[in-house]
């Protein structure tokens, strides 16, 4: 797999939001900048499946980056 890049795993840590503890308003608040964020995520993987010098599927890209991103040593909602 290529380099990735880095606004992917970006994208897609801020899509892992955490919705335990949350209940109300919050808990829909969150939801929905929740489906924002994975809504710009898919966006960005199909914009870069699409270059030209991008040789991986769209689904081997999506996968990678969901790997990379469980597999990090930070945890963006903490």
């Amino acid at each position: 797999m290529a380099d990735l890049p880095d606004t992917l795993i970006a994208l897609q840590r801020t899509a892992r939001a955490r919705l335990a503890g949350l209940t109300g308003d919050e808990y829909d608040a969150q939801w929905r900048a929740w489906r924002k964020a994975a809504a710009e995520f898919q966006a960005a993987v199909t914009d870069y499946a699409g270059r030209e010098d991008v040789t991986e599927s769209r689904y081997d890209i999506e996968q990678a980056v969901k790997t990379a991103v469980r597999h990090a040593t930070e945890d963006p909602a903490e």
